[in-house]
């Protein structure tokens, strides 16, 4: 990793960072000089329970590899205790690394209100109550890096995964509008869909392949998107097994109807295939580019 990728005098928050990504990041984080307030509650992968001893166990080790890191042990759905303690202890926020992630895989028509509400609290309520709490400070300072994490259960879907493939969506949206908002302060937010073999994707993963997906292979990645060298924002990137690479929308052309005449759902049967035709593609960047065929169509019929 370049030289570049610096973090003297920068806090980093790492949700989640007991094990696996989480981990990962943080002693990268620290390998690099940040200053780490590593966070995990210490409950199961269901998201059951709490144990101190995740977070300080990742902390012992920043410390004994010359590393500078304080313990958390709060929920992110208590956001805000999680920033103020950084602010307690190293009395700023530079970094939000949103990590910390529960599973509750079931089909839909066996899911229960729990299963879907307590992954949408970990991973979409936890995620909006610690960046919330930073923000107004990464305003203040004209400074700050926030990463969410995704995943490609949200980007295509998986099987018996409506909670987690909905939560992990709707981030990427956060993001999105994030980075639009915080950009004139200059705060930069990106969002990764990485596969690693952690204590959450043990058993999903053939054994074979999960020995080769260590988590160390998405942190560089997460470490260079928290760091003042990346101006990337608004970016997805999946990520794992030593490979990246950025992933975007692809829309077709469409067909434009005469909005006056009208259509039918008999007209639109007739024009499916050219609707669904990727030929020639366009990647929207933005709404402005995403509404350019509808008003290219409107105003070809107003002439």
């Amino acid at each position: 990793m370049s030289q570049s990728v610096q973090f003297q005098d920068k806090v980093v928050i790492v949700t989640g960072a007991g094990g696996g990504l989480g981990r990962a990041h943080a002693l990268l984080f620290a390998r690099h000089g940040a200053r780490v307030l590593v966070n995990d509650l210490g409950g199961s992968t269901q998201g059951e329970g709490a144990n101190a001893s995740a977070a300080d166990r990742v902390v012992a080790e920043i410390r004994d590899a010359g590393g500078i890191a304080e313990a958390n042990h709060d929920s992110v759905t208590d956001g805000e205790k999680i920033v103020q303690n950084a602010l307690d202890v190293f009395g700023r926020v530079d970094v939000v690394v949103n990590n910390a992630g529960i599973l509750r895989d079931k089909t839909f028509h066996k899911m229960d209100d729990s299963d879907w509400d307590l992954v949408y609290r970990v991973h979409v309520e936890g995620a909006y109550k610690v960046t919330r709490a930073a923000w107004p400070h990464l305003r203040e300072q004209s400074y700050g890096r926030v990463i969410f994490t995704a995943s490609t259960s949200g980007i295509y879907g998986n099987f018996g995964q409506s909670n987690y493939g909905m939560a992990k969506l709707g981030l990427y949206g956060l993001t999105r509008t994030l980075a639009l908002e915080g950009r004139k302060n200059n705060i930069l937010v990106n969002a990764i869909a990485p596969t690693g073999g952690t204590r959450m994707t043990e058993g999903l993963i053939p054994p074979q392949v999960f020995e080769r997906l260590k988590p160390e292979l998405v942190s560089p990645l997460v470490v260079y998107l928290g760091s003042e060298a990346c101006q990337e924002t608004a970016g997805l990137f999946e990520v794992g097994g030593g490979w990246i690479g950025k992933t975007r929308w692809e829309r077709s052309l469409g067909v434009g109807f005469d909005p006056e005449a009208g259509f039918s759902p008999d007209d639109v049967a007739a024009h499916w295939q050219q609707i669904c035709d990727f030929e020639g593609a366009a990647h929207p960047k933005d709404n402005i580019e995403a509404l350019k065929e509808m008003m290219a169509n409107l105003q070809k019929f107003s002439l």
